[in-house]
């Protein structure tokens, strides 16, 4: 483990009963050194009860006493083994309260756009559970009329980097399981990175780009030679001038 459990309870103990500096307190317990000043002021975990991490077994009293003579030292965690792994996060990601009803449309985005994708992979990427990934995939959510999709990274329910690796590594099992992919599935894999880094080629050119390479294609027309006074005379004719025609020869 990276930092000792109950970290802030932690904090209260060493401030309370050691000489150790903020700093010190602060980098054994992953916490900012304001914060640990705040907590020997009474500003901070207030009626936290401490935690002794030497009764606790997650730190030698050696280790208290090297720190309390050398202000520059480094408290070292006591290694237990049966605590490898715990500070990784299980289960399906937290999503706030405020967000967790953008979930559906992240989630209609990702089925839509991105269907190699795994319901485990969405649930991990989106915070949601495997019974509503597979409601809007049969589009038997009590919503799914209402539901726009929505890209999840826009919704700020999970990070681009992250959403490209999970895309890569659906990619990676489909290649190892022998499925093959359409050319639309292929240019879905281009990451963030690789799609700001693309030239102009391939790409579509817009309206007025087009415009202007049909209008150089076109063939120019030829001006009027009027350098003989023949033709220059012999212009063609208006309808108003053929009416007037006509009513001269009515009269004569």
């Amino acid at each position: 483990m990276s930092k000792p459990l109950m970290a802030k309870a932690t904090a209260v103990w060493l401030v309370d009963n050691t000489t150790l500096t903020f700093r010190q307190v602060a980098e054994f317990c992953g916490m900012h050194e304001l914060e640990v000043q705040g907590i020997a002021d009474g500003d901070v975990a207030t009626g936290v009860k401490g935690f002794d991490p030497v009764g606790n077994n997650q730190l030698d009293a050696i280790e208290i006493d090297r720190a309390q003579a050398d202000p520059m030292y480094r408290m070292k965690i006591k290694f237990i083994a049966s605590a490898v792994g715990e500070e990784k996060r299980r289960g399906p990601r937290y999503t706030p309260l405020s967000k967790r009803q953008d979930r559906p449309a992240s989630i209609l985005w990702l089925v839509k756009f991105h269907p190699e994708l795994s319901d485990g992979a969405i649930g991990k990427l989106v915070g949601t559970t495997k019974p509503t990934i597979q409601a809007i995939r049969e589009r038997t959510h009590w919503n799914i009329n209402n539901i726009t999709p929505i890209d999840p990274v826009a919704l700020g329910l999970c990070r681009q980097s992250e959403l490209d690796t999970a895309v890569q590594a659906a990619a990676r099992k489909r290649a190892a399981d022998g499925v093959v992919m359409s050319d639309d599935e292929r240019r879905k894999l281009v990451s963030t990175e690789q799609s700001l880094g693309m030239g102009t080629e391939g790409k579509m050119a817009s309206g007025l780009e087009q415009f202007m390479r049909d209008d150089k294609t076109k063939p120019a027309d030829k001006p009027s030679d009027f350098s003989d006074a023949e033709s220059f005379f012999n212009l063609p004719q208006s309808d108003e001038d053929d009416d007037e025609d006509e009513d001269d020869r009515v009269r004569r």
